[in-house]
């Protein structure tokens, strides 16, 4: 099976991506049905890295009516917030044998622009709590900087 094809289209090339792009599934229909679909560029591995430091400084020093959360709850945490602020969206869905769970949104399904807001999130988080940055979450910072999408 040949592997799929990923083509970025941006205004200043856009007649020339759609020139491409007819040409690619041109060439694809000769195998049989293309399928074509549109959507953002996903979060960047780079943002992934960015938040994991930023996430253990907050699990460190961020007590949340009275208690310490891991950095994996405080993600979840943070998406539901960052979720009802951003009109994505939180569903409460049944649990199985009784109560309710949240459901939101995925990090890992996030685009450039929602991951990051909710850097951005993080960055308000830390600072309404005074969380002293660590060395990885300050590299992460100076390489990337606050909300610049990377």
């Amino acid at each position: 099976m040949k592997p799929e094809k990923q083509l970025v289209i941006r205004g200043e090339h856009f007649k020339q991506s759609m020139a491409e792009l007819a040409d690619l599934i041109w060439r694809g229909l000769r195998a049989g049905e293309v399928v074509v679909t549109l959507g953002r560029k996903k979060r960047s591995n780079d943002q992934n890295a960015k938040m994991w430091p930023m996430l253990t400084d907050i699990s460190r020093h961020v007590l949340l009516e009275g208690r310490k959360y891991k950095p994996e709850q405080w993600k979840i945490i943070l998406i539901k917030h960052w979720s009802s602020q951003s009109g994505v969206g939180v569903e409460l869905l049944p649990e199985y044998g009784g109560g309710g769970l949240f459901y939101t949104a995925s990090s890992s399904r996030l685009n450039k622009h929602q991951f990051s807001e909710l850097i951005e999130v993080l960055y308000q988080v830390g600072a309404e709590n005074h969380v002293p940055w660590s060395e990885p979450a300050l590299k992460a910072y100076e390489k990337y900087g606050a909300g610049n999408g990377n």
